[in-house]
């Protein structure tokens, strides 16, 4: 999906939640918000991908420590780990979701697109491969995106681009 996928966290995610939670390309939680893998509470393994994505995030020890202990994390502690982004106060976290919605959706979606692929396929590459898919990248969306052309031509004018998602 080339649009990025954000998720606002305003409450407890637990089980299927938190893992739809740290799916997200960017993450935002109310101060109030808790964070737990809570699967093997209940006595059955996890799925919604947390055993995938999890340990890229927290590294394979903490992800075993988070699914086996099923520890309750606050906000603070989330954002500690890297499975947040933003904290915001209860009342203005929608706002400020919107807000960041709203800034992304009038931004280069296939550069963003291109921007996560590389991005999640970085953990399984050499450094000289990791190269080579972005100088790919990089020349396929100046050679075929509109978005592209846009952006360099209002570089080049020094006036803020509009990107039409193309």
């Amino acid at each position: 999906m080339d649009a990025p996928f954000i998720v606002a966290v305003n409450g407890t995610a637990a089980g299927a939640g938190f893992s739809i939670a740290i799916s997200g390309d960017l993450v935002f939680s109310s101060n109030s918000a808790r964070f737990t893998v809570a699967y093997t509470k209940i006595g059955v393994s996890p799925d919604g991908g947390s055993t995938w994505m999890l340990p890229r995030i927290v590294g394979e020890k903490k992800a075993m420590e988070l699914m086996l202990l099923n520890p309750v994390l606050k906000a603070e502690e989330a954002l500690q780990l890297g499975l947040i982004s933003r904290i915001y106060p209860q009342a203005d976290l929608h706002e400020e979701a919107f807000k960041v919605a709203y800034q992304l959706a009038a931004g280069p979606s296939l550069a963003f697109g291109e921007t996560k692929r590389l991005l999640a396929d970085s953990s399984v590459n050499s450094m000289e491969h990791q190269l080579e898919l972005e100088t790919r990248a990089i020349a396929g969306l100046a050679r075929y995106s509109k978005d592209t052309k846009e952006g360099i031509g209002s570089f080049i004018e020094k006036r803020a681009p509009e990107f039409k998602g193309e």
